[in-house]
């Protein structure tokens, strides 16, 4: 576990007036990108204006509040001073993002490709794809407002399922440190999708079909950042268990070069905190002492890392990676739009769902924790954490999204019967 690789400090001017001009390249990039990629065949210098003002505005709203975060008050108004630590589960979560957007950008460029004659000035000409790379740059241009949504829709999820912890303090939901939710981020992201579709006249689900395979191979890389960073963690697993794994307190912590992070796993915060008990040998957690029991806070205590849990975040990786590659391969025999999107919410509602029972982290949200929120103690003794049927946020997701999936396959299998099919779709290179 590598929870923070580096950690870079602005202390000095110099390095301080590095990070500005950092920061306005990357501004004055993405504005030009904006400038660069305006709609139409012939757009006006108005309208790559107004798009790169647009781009430029949310990449200098973005920079400044990282500029605030990483730098001191005396560099920036309320500075804060935090430097740039590179986490694992940052770098490996943009990986996988990188890697999505361009496998995506890929396959609609084979989608949508569309072969026609271009005469030349000597009377020849050359067979030219005039479409396929038109879809590519749109399906790039896509990822930066997938993006914003995505981060927006898992931020708010994660504050709608911790809202008792917000209520207390809402300036807290901007704060940077708080958490993510990946269910969420698809809501969000999907929405920003098909806005974005509908925009520029494009199918969504067919756009989807096209993108949905190359969010599992994002996110087989975003849980192994989870893993590196320790969150998303899963429940107690025997002493002698073929898969698990320990996560270290702040003492065990060490960076890329062997230096102490000084910061412990969320898994072990968690159980340093945990006043249930615990049967070591069996991994058996109970409400109650009983011979051979002993307090979860005592034992992370005592041994300096967590107790041995399941891996969730290495059983939801590989998971996602054999979902990314079945779906890969299915699109060749796809029948009509929708089908491979469909089958993705089906099947990975049912990976999900099946991982989260070998979950152990109580704070994700459950529904003990949500009767416990709303004053129905009674009702939430009912429910304990460790029962099968204390589902969690996820798993509720998952079955709507099951439903949905289900239901949109239905619906077109019985549509493709009365339309012309699609057939088989270009094998993605």
């Amino acid at each position: 576990m590598l929870p923070v690789l580096l950690h870079f400090t602005f202390t000095s001017l110099a390095s301080q007036l590095l990070l500005f001009a950092v920061a306005l390249v990357m501004v004055v990039s993405i504005a030009r990108n904006g400038w660069l990629g305006a709609e139409g065949p012939s757009p006006t210098s108005g309208q790559r204006l107004t798009r790169a003002l647009g781009y430029g505005a949310v990449a200098g709203g973005l920079a400044f509040v990282g500029l605030r975060y990483a730098l001191p008050a005396d560099a920036i108004p309320g500075g804060q001073g935090q430097g740039i630590p590179v986490h694992s589960y940052g770098l490996l979560l943009a990986a996988g993002f990188l890697t999505a957007m361009s496998v995506a950008s890929r396959l609609a460029q084979d989608e949508w490709r569309s072969v026609s004659w271009v005469p030349d000035a000597s009377g020849g000409g050359q067979w030219v794809d005039t479409e396929g790379p038109r879809k590519r740059e749109a399906v790039l241009d896509l990822g930066f407002h997938v993006l914003v949504g995505g981060l927006v829709g898992s931020r708010v999820l994660f504050v709608l399922v911790n809202w008792k912890d917000y209520a207390r303090d809402w300036t807290q939901v901007f704060s940077l440190g708080g958490g993510l939710v990946f269910y969420g981020g698809l809501i969000g992201a999907a929405l920003a999708a098909w806005l974005f579709a509908r925009r520029h006249g494009m199918d969504f689900l067919r756009l989807a079909d096209v993108a949905i395979p190359t969010v599992s191979l994002g996110q087989c890389l975003g849980r192994l950042g989870c893993f590196s960073a320790g969150c998303c963690w899963g429940d107690v697993a025997a002493s002698g268990a073929r898969f698990m794994a320990r996560f270290p307190g702040a003492g065990l912590a060490q960076d890329l070069f062997g230096r102490l992070s000084g910061s412990a796993s969320l898994a072990f915060q968690s159980q340093a905190q945990d006043g249930r008990f615990v049967l070591p040998d069996s991994g058996l957690i109970l409400h109650y002492p009983v011979p051979g029991a002993v307090r979860i806070s005592e034992w992370v205590a005592q041994h300096g890392t967590t107790l041995p849990v399941h891996p969730t975040q290495i059983y939801e990786s590989v998971g996602q990676l054999v979902l990314f590659c079945v779906l890969l391969y299915a699109r060749r025999y796809r029948r009509f739009h929708g089908q491979i999107f469909a089958l993705w919410l089906m099947c990975y509602a049912v990976l999900r769902t099946t991982v989260e029972l070998f979950r152990g982290d109580t704070e994700r949200g459950t529904l003990h924790g949500l009767l416990e929120s709303l004053g129905a103690a009674r009702l939430a003794d009912a429910v304990p954490l460790e029962a099968w049927y204390n589902i969690s946020t996820s798993q509720f997701i998952s079955l709507c999204m099951f439903t949905f999936g289900a239901t949109l396959l239905y619906r077109r299998i019985r549509q493709s019967g009365e339309l012309p099919g699609v057939g088989p779709t270009p094998s993605p290179a």
